[in-house]
């Protein structure tokens, strides 16, 4: 009878282990969905090309090979337009009250990444191809449909409206300028080229990444090889 006892008792215990193991299923409901993310290569610090001989060649470029752009270009670029260069979390392109409103994302034929600056990753947002979704909603120009890469820089204003009021506008806009420079001026320096686009429509640009409402489009960027 004790070993029969000793017998009921271990089940019992493994039955409530067992049940403390399992999610209920409200908390699996809840549960945070996994993200993948891909660490980009340590950007580089010190190019070829001078910034002088950058400035004077940088012009826009429309229309593009088709030889697709390697990650350590993308993850280039990104740095150029937003990357970290302080130890406090001061990046490449200046922001009013270091708020940092701006967010990038970039679309390739393997899919949709979003830049994360801390720890110079991105998030895979979608392994779809949505260039062509992009190119309707830029009002179908040629540039945006044949670049191998489109990135697209977004600002959420209320990161620094509740700083700087009314003025979030202005500021915001002026830093999707400092840093969409950024962003063409290392293309340039890459042997690459793009042009800076400001006419789409929002709704379907946002509509077409699936965008999180507060992430207002500002820039769509097509960059590759430049077709000579």
């Amino acid at each position: 009878m004790e070993r029969v006892l000793r017998m009921m008792a271990q089940a019992a215990l493994a039955m409530s282990l067992l049940a403390g193991c399992v999610a209920k299923p409200e908390e699996r409901a809840n549960a945070s969905p996994v993200v993948e993310e891909i660490i980009l290569s340590a950007p580089t610090l010190k190019g070829e090309t001078s910034l002088e001989e950058t400035l004077a060649s940088r012009h826009s470029v429309r229309s593009f090979t088709a030889e697709a752009l390697t990650l350590a270009e993308i993850g280039q670029l990104l740095w150029a337009a937003q990357g970290i260069t302080r130890d406090w979390g001061g990046r490449t392109a200046p922001s009013a009250g270091a708020l940092y409103p701006l967010e990038v994302y970039v679309a390739t034929a393997d899919g949709l990444y979003h830049y994360v600056p801390q720890g110079h990753k991105v998030r895979v947002e979608s392994t779809a191809d949505l260039r062509q979704a992009l190119w309707r909603a830029g009002l179908k120009q040629s540039a945006i449909r044949q670049a191998p890469v489109v990135f697209v820089i977004t600002a959420v204003y209320a990161r620094t409206e509740g700083k700087y009021g009314a003025r979030a506008e202005r500021y915001v806009k002026l830093e999707a300028g400092h840093a969409a420079q950024n962003l063409l001026l290392q293309a340039v320096a890459l042997g690459l080229g793009g042009v800076p686009i400001g006419a789409f429509y929002d709704d379907q640009v946002q509509s077409a990444l699936s965008l999180p409402t507060d992430h207002a489009p500002l820039y769509l960027i097509p960059v590759g090889h430049p077709q000579e």
